[in-house]
């Protein structure tokens, strides 16, 4: 088997790149910082730093919007820059396994097929793969038998909801449910109760550490703009206040959860509530969100060990394993 193979999950909050050769998975921040329109100033991690902090004339931007790509010519560059990186500035032809959302059109589906193609990385094969069964396969289960899986994924921008069974998706729902509503969630509790103004960061960083803080009965300490003064301030946030900022969102991915359960055949239903949900993704760590959808839906949560990496996860096997190959596919009329 060709060593040079890559599996790419791209997400809206980061990309995860499984590269073959060091066995080895890539995550880094999915944006670019681009200077006066034309010039990479900078990209991933080093691009998220200067988010919020750049003046005018650099532009920082996330390639990819609500799990589909926006902005192809900026997503094709860092797919170079990040291939690059990992072939160490050695181009060499491999093959490209991408994950794709099942929710989405054709022609969306087709973009990603296009963004290897265009990208300048020489690639040899490009294979398709449903986000969702890489996800199953990340999180340890046979999603070649017969047993109904419900995985949940909760991204940035999006939560898939899927069903699996026979190496394939019965049903899927897509929306636009994820971290960057929990974090705008967090912003307006903290602007409407404190008359504080704070950025998307620094409610992601409260977001991350919500569990910790709540185990220690400390609240966030956050920094920001008073908006009655204009000046910056520091003020502590309690977490119950974040908490309750972010059900809303919660008992959206609940009630979305079970619209899904509602349309799926009973055989499937029954193995569904043997198994419980399995729940994975960035966003899915925040805190109280596995015990809020056990508690709305009467089913056991699993939660992904390594949530943030399990489709990369999937897309490993793939590569690796000759029994799940069938589960990628090439879109019709672009097989080499």
């Amino acid at each position: 088997m060709a060593n040079n193979a890559f599996g790419i999950d791209l997400g809206t909050n980061n990309i995860k790149i499984y590269s073959r050769n060091d066995d080895n998975i890539l995550v880094e921040k999915n944006m670019i910082a681009i200077e006066n329109k034309n010039t990479l100033f900078a990209y991933g991690d080093s691009a998220f730093e200067m988010h919020e902090k750049a003046p005018a004339n650099i532009h920082i931007s996330f390639p990819l919007s609500n799990g589909v790509i926006a902005d192809i010519k900026n997503m094709e560059t860092l797919v170079y820059y990040f291939i690059s990186d990992l072939m160490k500035g050695n181009l060499k032809p491999a093959d490209y396994y991408i994950a794709v959302p099942t929710d989405v059109t054709e022609v969306e589906k087709r973009a990603f097929y296009d963004l290897i193609k265009d990208a300048g990385v020489k690639a040899k094969k490009i294979m398709v793969v449903e986000k969702a069964v890489a996800d199953g396969l990340g999180m340890d289960i046979d999603v070649k038998n017969s047993q109904g899986v419900l995985v949940v994924n909760v991204g940035y921008e999006t939560t898939e909801i899927s069903i699996l069974s026979l190496g394939g998706i019965v049903l899927s729902r897509l929306i636009k449910v994820g971290g960057m509503k929990f974090d705008e969630a967090i912003r307006a509790a903290v602007r409407r109760e404190f008359s504080l103004m704070i950025g998307s960061k620094t409610a992601e960083n409260v977001k991350i550490n919500l569990r910790e803080l709540e185990a220690a009965g400390r609240g966030a300490v956050v920094y920001g703009r008073d908006i009655v003064t204009g000046l910056p301030v520091e003020r502590e946030i309690p977490t119950k206040l974040v908490d309750e900022s972010l059900t809303e969102h919660f008992h959206t991915i609940i009630d979305n959860v079970k619209v899904i359960l509602e349309r799926t055949p009973p055989e499937l239903a029954a193995d569904i509530y043997r198994h419980g949900i399995y729940l994975t993704g960035g966003a899915s760590q925040v805190n109280h969100l596995a015990e809020e959808l056990a508690k709305g839906t009467g089913l056991k949560v699993n939660v992904a060990d390594s949530p943030l990496t399990s489709v990369a996860v999937g897309l490993s096997k793939i590569i690796k394993e000759d029994n799940y190959k069938s589960v990628a596919y090439a879109i019709e009329g672009m097989s080499k």
